[in-house]
Order: structure tokens, then sequence, then C-alpha cells
């Protein structure tokens, strides 16, 4: 990860203490920038406008569940790693969320916060690396076009 870019996390939950105390434990314990939300439209709004690294959703919510969140994440952001906090019994509703919205992990409530960091963690390694892989992608297309190029005028100048 590059050092002198933070990540940055978009925290979705209704109550306001989950994301208060998630913000403060991840600001303790990382550099990243949390941006926590209690409106998962407000949230929608934020990601539109704004590149993230993970969007961190609860499932219960009542203007829209976590994985309608999350899908609306996926089409706005289908890069950004996608994590739902899930209660016990909303074990199956992390698995269909896993095959709806290519969700990258859930979380069982209540988590464990090490195991919480270690999630978020490699959520923005994963989204980095693919970020990193998009980008020279983009190089060697752009650097093979030019050998097409250049070989078109080769071919022209001694034809």
């Amino acid at each position: 990860m590059d050092s002198t870019v933070r990540a940055e996390i978009v925290l979705v939950d209704d109550e306001d203490m989950v994301i208060t105390s998630v913000r403060a434990f991840l600001e303790m314990e990382t550099e990243h920038n949390v941006h926590g939300f209690t409106n998962p439209n407000d949230a929608i709004a934020h990601l539109e406008t704004h590149p993230v690294d993970v969007v961190v959703s609860d499932y219960l919510m009542p203007q829209m569940n976590g994985i309608q969140l999350l899908a609306r994440s996926k089409a706005l952001q289908p890069e950004a790693a996608r994590v739902l906090l899930t209660g016990h019994a909303d074990k199956q509703s992390a698995i269909v969320a896993i095959n709806q919205v290519g969700l990258y992990q859930y979380l069982e409530k209540p988590w464990d916060n090490n195991q919480l960091l270690l999630v978020v963690q490699s959520a923005i390694e994963r989204t980095q690396l693919f970020r990193s892989l998009q980008t020279k992608i983009a190089e060697l297309e752009a650097a093979h076009g030019n050998m097409a190029d250049i070989r078109a005028k080769l071919i022209k100048a001694f034809l």
C-alpha cells in the first residue's frame, strides 16, 4: 500500500453508536479516512462523488438493507471492496450477498475488533492491488497500440 495515500472507508449503520465506536477504533489503529453514515442514502451520495477503497455496511437498516446498499456501491464503484456486518440470524443473507454484490467478506455482530481490522486492511489491499492491475493493463494496452502503429509505419515505409 502506498503510505502517502490514505485509504478511504465508508461505514454505514443506522446505529450512531456503532459508527462512532468503529470509526474511533479504525482511526486509532490506522491512518485511514473513515466516513460514517447512519443514512444509507447519504452514503450513496458520498459514493457518487468520492472514490473509496472499502464499504462496510450493516445488514438491517430501516431505509434499505445492507445488500441493497452494497449493490448500489458495486454499481458506483465496482473495484471497492464490500463488507457486510450481520447478526447471527442474518447469516443466510450474507451468503446471498456474496453472490449478489460480490461481497468481499462478512462479519457477524458482535464483531471482534482485531478481526474487523484484519478484514478492512486486507480489503484495502485487495482494492489497491486491483486498481494497480487496472493501471498496468491500461499501460500495456497503450504500449501495444503504440507498437502496432510503429509496425504499420515501418511496413508502409518499406513498401
